[in-house]
């Protein structure tokens, strides 16, 4: 597990490590370099998450100006974010949720590396595909390039919030792999996420990059009553709550 101080430690090649991580887009990463500050590389997090968002955002835009009705833009949205990403956050909300089932800890630890799906993963996944598709069709227009560009950047943040608030359920896995972030790497990941909320959709970003982080509360009480901690999939539920909630309140603020 990396260990960090908590002073400020940012460093150009954490973009890269973060992309090589949170998506399967080809990066120039050094995997040693990467290893070593696998925590302190975190705050890079937001910034995968606008990038990543606002391209899906600008796929949705082009389908609707080129006159494809909105659940098909939503749907190519969607379907872009699945391939980018591997889908490791919808799979880390199948897996969490199936893990619901079991009576112990150490059962529900054991489910969650099972990389079979079952009726609880099968019916979280579907209602979190169909809450985000729908939120998404609602929204119209070029502007959804920033909507989903902010809520992609904020539901990151919420992840390294969360690797510093819990601690990790289990001794290994990719998020005990990465360690516990300092303060600082925490702030600063959330500084962007806030920073792009404002420049992206006003002062009612202030209220939207708030609802985000709170639409994340009900994984962390859970996780904690139920597995003691976060792992990856904890993260990955964590965000697509996150981010469904983050469509909502985009919609009730800004539509």
């Amino acid at each position: 597990m990396t260990e960090t101080t908590d002073k400020l430690d940012l460093q150009a090649h954490d973009i890269w490590a973060a992309f090589s991580l949170l998506t399967r887009l080809p990066a120039p990463v050094d995997h040693a370099r990467a290893g070593a500050r696998a925590a302190a590389a975190v705050w890079a997090f937001p910034i995968v998450g606008l990038i990543v968002g606002g391209a899906a955002g600008g796929l949705a835009a082009l389908a609707g100006w080129l006159g494809l009705p909105p659940g098909l833009a939503a749907a190519s949205a969607l379907a872009f974010l699945a391939v980018i990403t591997g889908g490791m956050h919808e799979d880390g909300l199948a897996d969490f949720a199936d893990a619901m089932g079991g009576l112990t800890k150490e059962r529900r630890l054991e489910i969650m590396k099972d990389s079979r799906i079952g009726a609880y993963g099968v019916v979280a996944l579907t209602i979190a595909l169909l809450a985000r598709w729908s939120g998404i069709g609602e929204l119209s227009g070029w502007a959804i390039i920033f909507i989903l560009a902010a809520v992609g950047a904020t539901s990151r943040a919420v992840m390294v919030l969360l690797m510093y608030a819990m601690p990790s359920a289990r001794e290994s896995g990719l998020s005990a792999s990465v360690g516990k972030p300092n303060r600082t790497t925490v702030l600063v990941a959330s500084g962007i996420a806030f920073i792009v909320c404002i420049a992206f959709t006003g002062l009612s970003g202030v209220v939207l990059f708030a609802l985000v982080f709170g639409g994340a509360l009900p994984v962390y009480w859970i996780a904690n009553r139920t597995l003691g901690g976060q792992t990856g999939d904890v993260l990955g539920a964590a965000q697509q709550s996150a981010e469904i909630v983050g469509l909502a309140a985009a919609i009730a603020l800004l539509t």
